[in-house]
């Protein structure tokens, strides 16, 4: 079964500026001022992701609250667009048409905090329902929930890497899905007894990122205390 190594844990850096709440999904181009593109979603937006099929693609997320996303092209040619929003839907977009969704995904009883693409047809969504779920974006179907960590009031992280996802927990834990199996693989505690953690006051943290470095076992995890390391997926 894989297991994580732990590595060094890592200073904090400085904390971003919020982002605001306009319930809109803005898409711009480098090279003029003004938004080329609009889309009122009539919900707080969460996470914005671009289809890795297309040309260009970049996603903001916000926080419960105070949510809003803007995307970034400097290209004019728009594919398909993927939204979470506060709603507990996916809305999948086709930006040549923006009056419709191409498709609604509904499964989620709660907001929809992040939203990842495994490849051009598999799309992972994370939600507050301490779910994770997995999508065929091109099929239009639901293939599979996820459940083992908890995710309730907070954004917790959401990465993907090949065939695994990973997502933090409220437990204070990364956790780390296989695509093809509904249970964690592994997971790994923050304050777990590693040498570099003897003096860590577990408290009532939690993981607040995660991120796989591409193409590797490696992954950059962060929790609400302040605590960065550096964790390896290992066989």
């Amino acid at each position: 079964m894989p297991a994580f190594t732990h590595m060094c844990p890592i200073p904090p850096p400085p904390l971003p500026p919020p982002l605001s709440c306009f319930a809109l999904v803005k898409v711009w181009c480098t090279n003029q001022e003004a938004s080329v593109l609009n889309i009122d979603m009539k919900a707080n937006i969460c996470c914005v992701k671009y289809n890795p099929g297309s040309s260009i693609y970049i996603a903001f997320s916000g926080f419960p609250a105070l949510l809003s996303a803007e995307t970034i092209s400097g290209s004019n040619s728009f594919d398909n667009l993927q939204v979470g929003s506060a709603d507990h839907h996916i809305h999948y977009y086709d930006l040549r048409n923006t009056s419709h969704p191409l498709h609604i995904f509904s499964g989620h009883k709660k907001a929809v905090s992040y939203v990842k693409f495994l490849s051009n047809n598999e799309l992972a969504s994370a939600s507050t329902d301490s779910t994770l779920r997995l999508w065929d974006v091109k099929e239009n179907l639901p293939v599979r929930t996820f459940r083992g960590h908890t995710n309730e009031k907070n954004f917790v992280g959401l990465s993907v890497n090949s065939e695994y996802i990973s997502c933090g927990s409220e437990t204070n834990d990364v956790f780390v899905y296989h695509k093809e199996i509904s249970k964690p693989v592994t997971w790994h505690k923050f304050g777990s007894p590693d040498v570099d953690d003897l003096d860590d006051d577990v408290g009532p943290y939690f993981i607040s990122a995660v991120c796989w470095k591409s193409d590797s076992p490696t992954m950059l995890t962060a929790n609400s205390q302040g605590t960065i390391k550096v964790l390896t997926l290992s066989a």
